[in-house]
């Protein structure tokens, strides 16, 4: 079943993509980062297995819209077959590119054999990259990779050639091992060595916060592209900072401003109430909002009223403080940093 030679989506230094991250990258939040300068967007990983026994959790993952395109999907699971018949399904849904999870270092994945697990069966890895670059085409799958399962047993330089073999089109890598999670920081010169080691497009990840984080990513290890994990979450504005940043501008090292910030968060609620499902999107707002001002001086008080909010009209009041911008410090504090 395979399809046409393509190229991969967009992949360059002034084509940021928007990270998988489970819980976080559903479509409003997607299409709220494709606003701001966001060239590819990566779905929250979804089971193949899941999809193979039409689990109602792994379909709502896939909702998309015409302007979330180009959109990939993510997958995990550890059997050939399975993932043979999730690729059928995905495509005979329209979907056009695919990423295979393999560094996910969450237990209750990776006991299942499914994301970082495969780094320690590198053949099995290289199979199950081989499904789904057979299933979608060239040009239309890739993989997301981490270090290793540990310090002791660092293999991401052994896998670029088996996996180009097996037909991925580009290799993500974030720079840390299985066991770290997500402490200690990213290692850019294994990064910049996997890159030297890859004859496919590298995309990196992790500890990349700030456009300037990015900025000084590429520059320091000569990666194609980046994808943003975290620095969207604080901030979905971080790609069109970057744009500006390697365009030269210097606002774009600028944090966002109070209006900057209630204006995503009015935007965000209308995207999830337009593609959400009710209740629970404002419950996911209560999750996000408060990220976007972390930064924001003095507003500790508005983000204890985020985590409380209880409906659209209490977020809209939050917001308009926030457009007000020296409206929301409490009595006695200032405007200095927290």
């Amino acid at each position: 079943m395979n399809m046409p030679e393509t190229t991969p989506p967009p992949i360059g230094p002034a084509a940021p993509w928007l990270a998988p991250m489970a819980g976080f990258t559903d479509l409003p939040f997607r299409l709220l980062c494709r606003e701001r300068g966001c060239a590819a967007a990566v779905t929250e990983m979804v089971s193949a297995k899941g999809l193979c026994f039409d689990s109602k959790g792994t379909v709502d993952l896939l909702a998309t819209r015409p302007e979330d395109a180009p959109v990939i999907v993510q997958l995990f699971g550890s059997e050939e077959e399975c993932l043979k018949r999730a690729m059928d399904i995905l495509l005979e849904r329209g979907f056009a590119y695919f990423d295979l999870n393999a560094g996910c270092p969450a237990p209750k994945v990776v006991k299942t054999g499914a994301g970082a697990a495969l780094l320690k069966k590198p053949a099995l890895l290289a199979r199950l990259a081989a499904v789904m670059a057979e299933r979608a085409g060239r040009g239309r799958a890739g993989v997301k990779l981490r270090l290793g399962s540990s310090p002791e047993n660092p293999v991401y330089l052994d896998l670029p050639a088996r996996l180009e073999d097996a037909g991925a089109a580009w290799l993500a890598l974030h720079p840390r091992f299985t066991s770290q999670g997500f402490s200690g920081k990213a290692d850019r010169k294994a990064l910049a060595l996997f890159k030297q080691a890859c004859r496919v497009p590298v995309i990196a990840s992790g500890d990349l916060f700030t456009a300037s984080d990015a900025a000084a990513c590429l520059r320091e290890t000569g990666v194609d592209g980046v994808m943003f994990a975290r620095g969207a979450l604080y901030d979905p504005g971080v790609f069109s900072r970057l744009l500006r940043l390697l365009e030269g501008d210097p606002s774009g090292e600028t944090n966002a401003s109070g209006p900057e910030i209630a204006a995503t968060i009015r935007r965000h609620a209308e995207l999830a109430r337009r593609y959400g499902s009710g209740r629970r999107s404002l419950l996911k707002m209560r999750t996000a909002a408060p990220r976007y001002i972390r930064d924001l001086p003095g507003s500790r008080l508005l983000r204890v009223r985020l985590c409380r909010c209880n409906s659209w009209e209490e977020l809209e009041d939050i917001a308009a403080a926030l457009e007000r911008e020296d409206s929301f410090f409490p009595p006695g504090e200032t405007g200095g940093k927290e």
